[in-house]
């Protein structure tokens, strides 16, 4: 049921433009971080909760959110990453057997401030015509001049280093530990749809802090490595573009997605860039270089590399590209079984054309170890 006494709220972009709407519930509250939007019809939950996501303001483009409620198996972490959420309308009631509770619970439990009848069909528009810019939602209707004063306090994406808020602080393990092969994974953001990817594919997984040099990942003794999503800018991340270096002159598998592939090729050589607005949603189009065929996928992210760049690199061959700007979507290494993609082809709920790339690099370990043992 609907709350009689909506608090007023409103969303305030750093350019100085209102949108004004209506808090979820009935309490006060107040959030900063920077705007971006979702295109994706279904699959709220696991966006919420994707480590990718941390320090964002999620608009969804779909009109209704809530209306299936939530699950507790559908999350991508221990919990809600992003600052809060804007939508069009709130649905308090929810329709599906397999929910545990309402979307409105979840948020509460997981103490998010939400606001809902924004237009977001002219946010969004306004939104990829300025760029992406840091925003603030409120109830403190009132004081606009102070929730100015405030934003303006709160830093831009562009070299912010966000891994270390979402990364685990210490090793762990997932999977079977009687898998046939073992992987090292450097966690700057890691979904559990990933880690569950890997171990359905007879792989025993040992996942590192974000900051774990290339000797602690070698410890393991694995049969490749992988670098994981993630938030924030890739610049920062020293010490992973260094553990990656170390990772690439192994000569052993390397697989990266999202933020893992900016630092692989950030440890080639290959600069990233922000981007005007990222690509966020589950219908992206991507074409396949060397198969010739069209996927659809899931992407989240507001960094990119730089394509003349990544075509001039005489040791990279760019394998993917996303179809709506051409912007470099996948790369591999010609002369090291390295490769990685922009885009989660783990995507959960979402399209599962990309799954093969997980096939891909179990193909690569296992051609490895022949070559090799």
């Amino acid at each position: 049921m609907k709350y009689q006494h909506q608090q007023n709220a409103l969303l305030l972009l750093e350019d100085g433009t209102v949108f004004y709407g209506k808090s979820v519930n009935n309490k006060k509250g107040t959030a900063y971080g920077e705007v971006c939007f979702n295109t994706g019809m279904t699959g709220y939950q696991e966006i919420f909760t994707d480590p990718s996501y941390f320090g964002q303001l999620l608009v969804t483009t779909n009109a209704h959110i809530g209306n299936y409620g939530a699950n507790e198996d559908e999350t991508e972490s221990n919990s809600i990453k992003i600052s809060g959420l804007i939508c069009r309308n709130f649905s308090y009631h929810y329709s599906r057997e397999a929910a545990n509770g309402s979307l409105q619970e979840f948020l509460d439990k997981n103490e998010l401030f939400a606001i809902s009848d924004i237009d977001t069909r002219a946010l969004v528009a306004y939104i990829r015509d300025n760029g992406a810019m840091n925003a603030v939602i409120s109830t403190d209707v009132d004081n606009i001049e102070n929730l100015k004063k405030q934003l303006s306090k709160v830093p831009n994406m562009k070299g912010m280093e966000l891994a270390s808020k979402v990364a685990t602080k210490e090793p762990y393990y997932f999977g079977n530990k009687n898998a046939t092969y073992k992987i090292s994974t450097l966690d700057l953001g890691v979904k559990k749809n990933i880690l569950k990817n890997l171990a359905q594919r007879d792989c025993y997984v040992k996942v590192f802090p974000y900051d774990a040099t290339f000797k602690e990942l070698e410890s393991f003794q694995p049969d490749a490595y992988f670098f994981s999503n993630g938030p924030g800018d890739p610049e920062p991340l020293s010490q992973a573009i260094e553990t990656a270096k170390h990772a690439i002159n192994s000569n052993k598998p390397v697989f990266g997605i999202c933020l893992g592939h900016q630092v692989l090729s950030l440890a080639n050589g290959i600069s990233t860039y922000k981007m005007h607005n990222g690509h966020r949603g589950i219908n992206h189009p991507v074409i396949n270089l060397e198969t010739g065929k069209g996927e659809i996928t899931s992407q989240n992210h507001g960094f990119a590399i730089h394509k003349e760049e990544t075509q001039n690199h005489p040791d990279i061959k760019i394998t993917h590209l996303h179809l709506n700007d051409n912007t470099v979507a996948g790369i591999k290494m010609k002369n090291k079984p390295v490769f990685s993609v922009q885009y989660h082809p783990e995507a959960s709920p979402g399209p599962h054309d990309s799954t093969y790339l997980f096939d891909q690099f179990i193909e690569t370990i296992k051609q490895y170890k022949l070559k090799n043992e």
